[in-house]
């Protein structure tokens, strides 16, 4: 066909706007002869661009065109597609969405027709409607054609929108029923011996029991069989069992027109090695004797759909006490929770995160949190009892089980991913749960939910969202009937038994459900506003706390607090309204001992965590701090009230600073953990240092005016030395610190030594005398001398001493000096000092390199503890701190005259200055610095858990999760966090081997 000019790029352009990916391709099939007499029909093109995947459907319309008998049957196919919308869209839209229903098409190409009715009764077929479509099928081959008749119908009300997608997975349970029904009809007419000797029931078990089946997934069922009339008991479960076995394989087998789906009988009693069929009086001993909870959990959802209905509904009836007092078993909860937990970890890890059943806010998630509630509260409301998840769900809601804005956004959720679990299996007629990688995939999928504009980001944002919901919401559904058992409910309102809810609270990981338990009435009992919104937050509390690694303390800390502000209109307002603040109250009051303590102290430091005007947790600048630090000295009447201002302010800030480093490392439910752990090392390492340079110039003033009024007798300064002068300070770090002073015009050196000395004593005194709030130890051992020398020099006896006597020590020491607080020119002046000695112009000479070496190993060597494990010493222990900082500074010694970017006391950013100008390759830099961040993450969370400094790991279990929990370690993956710190150091101690002790 010759094309009129412009006729090809104007095609080319609409075809592009209708959402075809291969316009070129798709202008091919339009100017084929099957399309001749509609290719320019814009009907035909508006319907194949509200498809799914219009190449896909135009190929297979194509196809089905090319199938036809002749040029007759084919123009009706296309006046029909024409001139009948609901035909189109349905018949379109099934193409569009589905490469295995167009093959099918193509097979059977007059089974489009079966899309032509659009009649009420159409919209919503049940199991008899199902069965008429399956009659006419004589073996298993027409079966199964039979069966891709009727599921196409399903697909198309389904693609179409015609019905939701509960009322789908309803219908697909009904045609299976229809299907076994058929299968075991057939199973019987070549058996009619074994047929007439037993009754057989065919019992469908999870999603088709529940009325919620997919489009690909085994059907799983189990089989009851009985003598029929006089026939021997053990014949007729043998010819029962002969029929079962056929009926299983007409499903099963794979023949010219493949299968139809497998049938599992896998749940029965005692699983594959127990007998395909049983009496009812034997499935009946074996629930009573010998079944486990998940079995019980499993028939939650039997129901007779195939065989002798009666004696289906005998078996439904015998056990369904049984179910509903699986509850009251030992362990129920634990049983439960542990059946979830090996189903996860039985994923494959390159499929967790794509797992749309099993996976982490997956449809199991939903299925178990529900069945849960079910065995809990079904005892005694029987209107729990549906098998089907959304109709429980509801049921759940509205006796009071679950919140209703949580049911709602579960449904929401749970809607959603089995749309998508639906949309995925549709396409080639798989049984998956995986979402795919492949971007026309994703794109496919996304249209067929209605996702057009930019349907890859909007399908995997809207999949993260729902997996989001679902993972936040699953587990705090187990939360709501705790405190039901604890709280004053009306008679008659079902409760957890005692023993219940201690079972709960252990399989939650509390150590002490019996006080957990009283903790929980005292929180939610009574009728006050406090107790009315604490029994709202409770639930989802619990479940923050339960994700730590010591619920117990979490708990008990937050009774604590509320007891101390309980009565405060702010803070409950604050924890009701602030969206945050709830979740990071949680998060800070069960990670170890530092945070709470810091804030049992002065509880009212809570409106940190919120988002409103307590300034959230972003650290303070160092100027910030200091002019609230100065301005509370300078209305203090005396020095010690002064500093005891300084140091609340310093206890208010660490908690503001450990709280952030918390709730950044356990991640919230609307931000996840910081993935940048050096991140999380520079926030702590910069607001530790900023407030202890604070609360040292406000202690300095405070003295000074005491003493001196508003002028010291000398000039006075404060160096910061080691991590402080570094801005690495931890939690639990000391102040290391040189004194610097000189006298002013007219002074006398005695009279300026002699103040300059009181004003070192009296801080040290004042900031370590016992109060509520932690102390701030100062170390001045890096002074020239060490303990030998003078505590305070001044500028020129620091000249005179560095000129004539500096060791290698005090010049390596000198690396991290930096001027903190007092007079800002005396430590100007100190600096200009102090860089010929830390930066010498022509390096360091192999005597120097030598003595450095000599002086490290004789560090670790007299300073590791006895008994301590080096290899997880973080900061004396090979890779540890000690040997990146070293190696690090080793450099800065050698090239910082040379290499200006060398000049900083910061051990990350020399590193980094080392790596541009080639001292470092990019891999030796990238390994020091992981493990220098991890080894001060871990220092910081010994400090953060057991409130008190330390550089190993802890060996208590409970703290030694919790460090782990604080590092990204799920529960019971300590000692993978132990072996990871192992392989990071020792590919540091690699390096540190080359760098600090090689020829380099």
């Amino acid at each position: 066909m010759t094309s009129a000019p412009g006729r090809r790029s104007s095609i080319f352009t609409r075809l592009l706007r209708h959402g075809f990916t291969y316009p070129s391709a798709a202008e091919r099939l339009l100017d084929s002869p099957e399309l001749a007499t509609v290719r320019n029909d814009p009907v035909l093109l508006d319907a194949l661009g509200g498809t799914a995947d219009p190449d896909l459907a135009l190929h297979g319309l194509v196809r089905l065109l090319e199938a036809q008998d002749g040029a007759t049957d084919r123009q009706e196919l296309l006046d029909t597609v024409i001139a009948a919308k609901p035909l189109r869209d349905r018949l379109l839209g099934v193409l569009g969405a589905s490469e295995a229903l167009a093959e099918h098409l193509a097979r059977h190409p007059r089974d489009w027709q079966a899309l032509v009715t659009y009649e009420p009764r159409d919209l919503h077929p049940g199991v008899e409607e199902f069965e008429r479509g399956l009659a006419d099928a004589a073996d298993p081959v027409a079966l199964r054609v039979s069966y891709r008749r009727c599921l196409l119908s399903i697909a198309a009300r389904d693609v179409c929108g015609t019905v939701e997608v509960s009322q789908t997975a309803a219908e697909l349970a009904d045609l299976a029923t229809a299907t076994l029904r058929a299968a075991l009809a057939l199973a019987e007419a070549d058996a009619p011996e074994d047929a007439a000797m037993c009754r057989l029931a065919v019992i469908a078990m999870g999603k088709c029991g529940g009325h919620e089946l997919n489009y690909v997934s085994d059907v799983d069922v189990i089989f009851v069989g009985e003598a029929a009339g006089d026939a021997d008991e053990d014949k007729a479960l043998r010819a029962a069992t002969r029929l079962a076995s056929h009926m299983m394989r007409i499903c099963s087998e794979t023949t010219v027109e493949g299968s139809i789906w497998p049938v599992d009988a896998n749940l029965r009693p005692e699983g594959r090695n127990g007998p395909l069929v049983r009496t009812l009086a034997s499935h009946l001993a074996y629930y009573q004797r010998w079944a486990k909870t998940w079995e019980f959990q499993a028939l939650l959802k039997a129901r007779p759909v195939a065989g002798d209905l009666a004696l289906g509904e005998e078996y439904t009836a015998a056990l369904r006490p049984l179910v509903w007092k699986a509850a009251e078993r030992e362990n129920f909860v634990a049983d439960v929770q542990e059946m979830r937990r090996r189903v996860v970890a039985n994923i494959p890890a390159a499929e967790v995160d794509r797992q749309l059943k099993l996976g982490p806010g997956g449809l199991r998630d939903v299925e178990f949190a529900v069945q849960l509630l079910q065995l809990v509260h079904g005892r005694s409301d029987a209107s729990l009892r549906s098998g089907t998840t959304l109709d429980a769900l509801k049921a759940l809601a509205a006796g009071g089980y679950v919140g209703r804005a949580d049911a709602a956004q579960l449904d929401e959720a749970y809607r959603f991913l089995r749309s998508l679990e639906h949309r995925i299996q549709l396409h080639r007629l798989r049984r998956t749960h995986l979402v795919p990688e492949d971007q026309a995939d994703l794109r496919r999928l996304g249209r067929s939910l209605g996702l057009r504009t930019d349907p890859v980001t909007e399908l995997t944002r809207e999949w993260r969202r729902h997996t989001t919901v679902v993972r936040r919401l699953h587990e705090k559904l187990f939360y709501r009937p705790l405190l039901d058992a604890v709280a004053a409910l009306a008679p008659g309102e079902a409760r957890l038994s005692a023993e219940a809810a201690r079972e709960r609270m252990v399989a939650l990981g509390y150590a002490d459900p019996a006080a957990a338990l009283r903790h929980l009435e005292a929180l939610a009992s009574g009728v006050t506003r406090k107790a009315a919104i604490q029994r709202t937050l409770l639930p989802v509390l619990l479940g923050w706390f339960a994700d730590s690694a010591d619920p117990d303390a979490g708990l008990l800390n937050f009774r604590k607090v509320s007891d101390a502000l309980g009565k405060t209109p702010w803070y409950l307002r604050l924890l009701r309204d602030e969206g945050a603040a709830a979740e990071n109250l949680a998060r800070v009051l069960s990670a170890g001992r530092l945070a709470p303590d810091l804030l049992m102290r002065a509880p009212e430091a809570v409106a940190l965590l919120g988002d409103g005007d307590g300034g959230g947790l972003t650290p303070r600048s160092r100027a910030s701090l200091e002019q609230e630090v100065l301005a509370a000295v300078r209305r203090a009447d005396n020095a010690v009230q002064g500093v005891t201002a300084a140091r609340g302010v310093r206890r208010r800030e660490l908690f503001r600073t450990a709280a952030a480093d918390i709730v950044g490392s356990y991640g919230t439910e609307s931000q996840p953990a910081e993935a940048d752990q050096g991140a999380l090392v520079d926030l702590v390492g910069g607001a530790v240092s900023d407030l202890t340079a604070a609360t040292l110039a406000g202690t300095l003033r405070a003295v000074v005016r005491e003493g001196w009024g508003d002028t010291l007798p000398t000039r006075f300064t404060v160096i910061g030395m080691g991590r402080f002068g570094g801005h690495e300070l931890g939690y639990g770090s000391d102040a290391d610190v040189l004194f610097v002073h000189e006298p002013r015009e007219g002074v006398g050196e005695r009279e300026a030594a002699e103040a300059a000395n009181k004003v070192v004593a009296e801080m040290r005194r004042l900031l370590q005398v016992p109060s509520a709030d932690p102390p701030l130890l100062i170390d001045a051992d890096l002074r020239p001398e060490g303990k030998s020398g003078p505590l305070v020099r001044t500028l020129g006896s620091y000249e005179a001493y560095y000129r004539r006597w500096a060791l290698v020590w005090e010049r390596h020491a000198l690396l991290r000096a930096e001027p903190v607080a007092g007079d800002e020119e005396l430590g100007r002046r100190f600096m200009e000092l102090i860089g010929p000695l830390r930066y010498p112009s022509g390096g360091l000479d192999e005597d120097a390199v030598r003595e450095i070496r000599r002086l490290k190993a004789r560090m670790e060597s007299e300073r590791l503890p006895r008994g301590a494990d080096p290899k997880l010493h973080a900061k004396l222990g090979p890779g540890g701190l000690s040997d990146v900082e070293w190696t690090v500074q080793l450099l800065q010694l050698r090239h910082a005259a040379q290499v200006p970017g060398l000049r900083t006391t910061r051990t990350r950013e020399a590193l980094a200055a080392a790596r541009e100008a080639g001292l470092v390759s990019e891999e030796d830099a990238e390994t020091l610095d992981e493990a220098w961040v991890l080894a001060t993450r871990v220092r910081n969370a010994v400090m953060l858990v057991r409130g008190r400094a330390g550089d190993t790991f802890p060996t208590v279990p409970r703290e030694l999760a919790a460090v782990g929990r604080y590092l990204g370690y799920g529960p019971g993956h300590a000692g993978d966090m132990l072996d990871a710190y192992r392989r990071t150091a020792r590919r540091a101690r690699g390096v540190v081997e080359e760098l600090f002790y090689g020829g380099a």
